[in-house]
């Protein structure tokens, strides 16, 4: 049994999750909650960065990031399902990079808010990183994929991006992106483990 170390808010464990349930892996990975703020977590005995996700393997060894445990289980599971071939590797990659990006500028100010006291704010920090969601977000609207297309990396990452400013942005990108609006609820409709994995704001 592979055992996954997440939260149920990461966007990027449900990343994993998502790929897990396309690829038929779910059976064979069991989820395990983690706390990254507490030392005492076995987490950072598991991924010396103490970052989630990390995957736990059957052997004992580790791996960490989200990127590299979505190659693991796309290998385990035949190899070709969620990563394309061709060029069309690089653009799903290219689009799984977009959306990780939008991720972390979004946790970067979550965490602004989080752990630093509000009189000790910088909102020059929280503007640079809000403009990269922006701007993550022009051009995703920009370019999206046909609603026929196979379902890769880019997608679930895209997905998960979207679903997180959901989470923790209140949802506000929906009054000035409609076409991604419209793309996500595609999405959910052609991929359940999406709806399954959501977090309650």
């Amino acid at each position: 049994m592979l055992t996954l170390r997440s939260s149920p808010a990461s966007p990027f464990g449900r990343k994993i999750k998502i790929a897990a349930s396309l690829l038929g892996l779910l059976d064979r990975i069991e989820v395990a909650e983690a706390d990254t703020s507490n030392p005492e977590d076995s987490l950072r005995q598991q991924n010396p960065l103490g970052k989630i996700p990390t995957l736990v393997l059957e052997n004992g060894e580790t791996l960490y990031d989200s990127r590299v445990i979505l190659e693991y289980l796309d290998d385990l599971a035949g190899g070709g399902h969620i990563f394309p071939s061709g060029w069309n590797r690089f653009a799903a990659l290219r689009q799984q990079a977009l959306a990780d990006g939008i991720m972390d500028a979004v946790l970067i100010q979550v965490y602004e808010g989080r752990w630093r006291a509000e009189e000790k704010r910088e909102p020059k920090w929280v503007d640079h990183h809000a403009g990269k969601v922006a701007r993550g977000l022009e051009h995703a609207e920009a370019n999206l994929s046909s609603p026929t297309a196979t379902i890769h990396v880019g997608h679930i990452a895209q997905a998960c991006a979207l679903g997180y400013l959901d989470l923790r942005m209140g949802g506000r990108w929906r009054e000035s992106y409609p076409k991604l609006v419209a793309w996500l609820a595609d999405f959910e409709a052609r991929v359940p483990a999406f709806g399954k994995t959501a977090v309650k704001p």
